[in-house]
């Protein structure tokens, strides 16, 4: 196994880059991982990966973290998710009618989420997001969503309106949409008061690796919901199989409406989730007497490779303990970095945070704030000594000496850390522009 490290530079990731930009919008096919979101000319191109390592065009080697956007919890090319797949390729993978493996994977999810009575399987989460939100439109009649000030929750017009980056989306639609803050209900209420019976549903996630439901919070969302008719949808996109097999509904003891999953229930292959209510899930079926909602309908929803894979993936749930190897790998990371950045006199300003199965850490300038400049100085930092990552989001593929090779990496990057904040900045430290928010208005400041 190669010792993780970027010794070997950048030239042929950086090639490869820039032929993504002239053929790929953006230069990626998902915004989080473009090259503005790590430093100029240090954007990784990878060619492969095994467990928790990655190896790039240039045969860097790296420790990874937030693993295909957190949606690998088993590692890459885990064997017995590998197998299934190789053994459903065998057989066909597209077919002109549903295949008995659409029966045993239903089951196989219902029995892992009992406020679940149906699911209906398709690519990405936010296929499912916008089928729930559809499905809410047509049960109560109504337009409004109420989102959580919570990160993301589709690419679709619905929820791409409520952010910045919402070139193209009508006015109108834009309007349909309000936002409630976690944790607080009187805001959640306000909201229901300001838009008279119009809220069709509330979506949220239950948790975030930042922030966990205050005592009757997630309670008081439910009966907020049934006091004024509107649907609870809960988002389990990360912590489906990261809190929980069964989610965080499970966790909390709050039954959704509706819920929505993806990421980690494929380990990396393209599956997500709509899953709730028999007398909800019906009105896209063929079970009513009500105007029909068009629900979900993809041709590769029912792909036998994915639902193989997610298949496999619950038996490694059920056999093993992947949730808990990533909180005490996570635990164990936590400390080795906060260790390091109390040794250095930088606590107050880099930490591991949050919940230790998905965790972030922070980078704060002198003053305190948070600082784009001092973020992309560290992930430079970390790249040069082969952690790659936007977070310390773990797998249960990490070991023991992953993680303390990481925690080494961090204690020479706070080194350089230190550096600067005495400088008075990284400009002496950082090479080329910082990094910036995915979901901007402009290009700039990382216009090409």
């Amino acid at each position: 196994m190669d010792v993780p490290g970027g010794g070997r530079g950048f030239e042929r990731s950086s090639a490869l880059q820039r032929r993504l930009h002239e053929l790929v919008p953006g230069g990626a096919h998902t915004y989080a991982r473009g090259s503005d979101q790590y430093p100029e000319d240090m954007a990784p191109v990878l060619v492969r990966g095994d467990g928790c390592r990655v190896w790039d065009a240039d045969g860097n080697c790296f420790i990874e973290y937030g693993m295909g956007l957190r949606s690998v919890t088993l590692g890459h090319g885990y064997r017995p998710v590998l197998d299934a797949v190789h053994r459903a390729l065998a057989d066909g993978v597209n077919f002109s009618r549903p295949t008995r493996l659409e029966v045993a994977a239903a089951e196989d999810f219902l029995s892992l989420v009992p406020g679940a009575d149906m699911v209906k399987f398709a690519k990405n989460g936010s296929d499912a997001t916008s089928a729930a939100i559809r499905l809410a439109r047509a049960a109560t009649g109504r337009d409004m969503v109420a989102v959580c000030d919570q990160p993301f929750f589709s690419a679709d017009d619905w929820f791409i309106g409520a952010v910045e980056m919402n070139a193209g989306v009508p006015e109108n639609t834009r309007n349909q949409t309000v936002r409630f803050q976690f944790n607080d209900l009187e805001s959640l209420r306000q909201r229901f008061a300001e838009n008279g019976g119009q809220i069709a549903c509330v979506v949220m996630e239950a948790a975030t690796a930042l922030a966990e439901p205050e005592p009757g919070f997630l309670e008081g969302v439910r009966a907020l919901c049934d006091a004024h008719g509107a649907l609870l949808v809960f988002d389990e996109m990360i912590t489906g199989f990261r809190w929980s097999a069964s989610g965080a509904q499970t966790v909390y003891g709050v039954r959704p409406d509706l819920s929505c999953w993806g990421k980690a229930m494929g380990n990396g292959f393209p599956i997500s989730a709509l899953a709730g209510r028999r007398d909800l899930m019906e009105l896209g079926g063929l079970r009513t007497e009500s105007p029909r909602v068009f629900l979900l309908s993809t041709t590769h929803g029912p792909e036998t490779v994915s639902l193989a894979a997610f298949r496999a993936v619950v038996r490694a749930y059920a056999d093993s303990d992947p949730i808990g190897v990533m909180e005490r790998r996570g635990t164990q990371l936590a400390e080795g970095v906060n260790s390091a950045a109390s040794e250095l006199g930088v606590e107050h300003l880099v930490a591991a945070i949050g919940r230790p199965s998905c965790m972030v850490f922070t980078t704060r300038d002198g003053e305190g704030r948070p600082s784009q400049p001092y973020r992309t100085l560290f992930l430079q930092e970390l790249l040069r000594r082969g952690v790659l990552g936007q977070s310390f989001v773990i797998s249960a593929a990490h070991t023991v000496a992953d993680v303390e090779h990481t925690i080494r990496a961090t204690r020479e990057a706070l080194v350089v850390y230190r550096q600067a904040l005495e400088d008075g900045g990284v400009d002496r430290f950082l090479i080329g522009r910082p990094v910036a928010p995915a979901l901007r208005s402009l290009a700039r400041p990382r216009q090409l």
